[in-house]
Order: structure tokens, then sequence, then C-alpha cells
């Protein structure tokens, strides 16, 4: 397994139900997997560069996590087909394999 790790950041005005939504689905498609999740850091609410969605901030969470690198492409898919995530970027971390 590689080490990965996922940024994406939801609307600051989005309810935390639909926040642990994410969250859950994002740790069930890596654990299904037999994926581990190492670290999840929730950055909070922060300005963003420019306008996205015709949003200006952004609630952020960081999670660190190892899985095979074939199932990096479905914990994309999944990313980009739920709503509540505006964007989202998985890095191959060579330097905590």
């Amino acid at each position: 397994m590689k080490a990965y790790e996922l940024l994406f950041f939801v609307a600051p005005t989005i309810d935390d139900e639909s926040r642990l939504a994410v969250m859950k689905r994002i740790d069930t498609t890596i654990t299904s997997a037999n994926g581990v999740v190492d670290n999840v850091e929730e950055w909070g609410k922060r300005k963003l560069a420019y306008e996205i969605n015709g949003l200006t901030d952004g609630d952020y969470t960081l999670i660190d996590f190892h899985a095979d690198p074939e199932n990096i492409a479905e914990l994309d898919r999944i990313l980009r087909i739920t709503d509540a995530v505006q964007r989202h970027m998985i890095v191959r971390r060579d330097d905590r394999d």
C-alpha cells in the first residue's frame, strides 16, 4: 500500500450531518478496499484565493491514508459525484511509505 493525502473542502454553510455523511462516505470508500485512514485534520473555515461556485470561504479537511494505487480512481470518482464536496485533491506521499 502507498501513502496518500486527500485535501477537500465543503461550503462553510453546510450542516454538520451532511459534513459527517461526506466523511463517512470517504472513510467507507477507503476502508472497503482494505485501505487505512491514518489521520484526519479538520482545518476549519479558510478564505479561498478566488471565488469558486459563488463561495469565498471553504471548510477544509485533510486526510492521510494508505491504500492500493488501483483504488484511488474509485475514491476520486466518489468525491467528484458528491455534491457537498466543492473541490478535492489526492496526492501520493512518497516520504510516508
